[in-house]
């Protein structure tokens, strides 16, 4: 009977240790579980951690770009004086002040907040991106508008050089044409009525706009004078622009001893009657513009008439 009892015994003795080695097992697993998921915690929140540092750098960094292209655009205040067309210039100053503003109000709401996102910092580069944009532009124009303003200068400084030598010439020519007044008052002189100066389109048409036209026409009058010696007459014009510069380059004609620069000429066959309608055309090659041009006609070493029209 007793050795009945020792084998009865011997089953529940393996079955305690079995349960017990299962409960280790699971409070080891429950252990290994429980630690997986705190380093797990752990490494994600460093990584946000992470994460938001390295949002915040870029956002330090868009805004020391911004006040580095706030600080360049500044520079350009002196100039922009160059810039004459205030249109051109209110344009460039409103879109680079939206941009600005644009950007100031991002940064705000960034510095408001305790978390950034990749897209918020993406959109404030963005703007700056415009920002950068928009002042590369404005360093263009106002190279160009620099590059133009030299070539004007140069431009001006050679017109007023010829201008000089022409006024000179022009003084010289009525000299002698005020020494010569009596010659010029002879009746054998060729008369001139009715002259008139028209600017002409590409039609041939009257133009409006003198800057838009492509030639000038002289037209007039020779009256009926028995006293001028008849036969073959070339008249000279002269075309004189509001900057007293002469239109053309026809050449020059012989007067009172020297040569005179012309605009354009014309030979007629002059009878002793009059010979109404004729025209002098000159073909624009040169820029117009709008003020007082005078016209001057010589034949037969006089000076016929000279007069001045205003051109709009």
């Amino acid at each position: 009977m007793a050795t009945q009892n020792s084998s009865d015994k011997t089953p529940d003795k393996r079955n305690m240790i079995i349960i017990a080695a299962a409960v280790a097992l699971a409070m080891l697993a429950g252990w290994l579980v429980f630690s997986t998921v705190k380093a797990n915690k752990k490494a994600a929140a460093a990584n946000a951690r992470l994460e938001q540092f390295e949002l915040d750098r870029a956002q330090a960094d868009l805004e020391r770009e911004y006040q580095d292209l706030n600080d360049e655009f500044a520079q350009f205040e002196n100039s922009r004086q160059y810039i004459k067309d205030d249109s051109i210039k209110r344009e460039l100053n409103d879109k680079y002040e939206a941009a600005r503003l644009q950007v100031e109000k991002l940064q705000q709401e960034l510095a408001n907040q305790k978390h950034k996102s990749a897209a918020e910092i993406a959109k404030l580069r963005s703007e700056i991106d415009t920002l950068r944009n928009l002042l590369r532009h404005y360093v263009e124009e106002i190279d160009r508008l620099n590059k133009e303003n030299e070539a004007l200068r140069t431009e001006n400084k050679e017109i007023k050089e010829r201008n000089t030598r022409l006024n000179n010439q022009v003084a010289e020519t009525s000299r002698r044409a005020e020494a010569l007044s009596e010659r010029m008052t002879l009746a054998e002189k060729l008369n001139v009525t009715g002259l008139t100066l028209t600017p002409l389109n590409k039609k041939g048409k009257k133009e409006k706009k003198v800057t838009k036209a492509v030639q000038l026409v002289a037209t007039f009058t020779i009256p009926q004078n028995n006293s001028t010696p008849v036969g073959e007459k070339t008249i000279y014009m002269r075309i004189i622009s509001p900057s007293g510069q002469l239109l053309g380059q026809g050449g020059t004609f012989a007067f009172e001893g020297g040569n005179v620069e012309y605009t354009a000429k014309k030979s007629i066959e002059y009878a002793g009657e009059e010979i109404g309608g004729i025209t002098i055309y000159y073909d624009v090659n040169t820029p117009l513009i709008a003020g007082d041009y005078t016209v001057e006609l010589f034949a037969d070493n006089f000076r016929l008439i000279s007069r001045s029209f205003t051109l709009q």
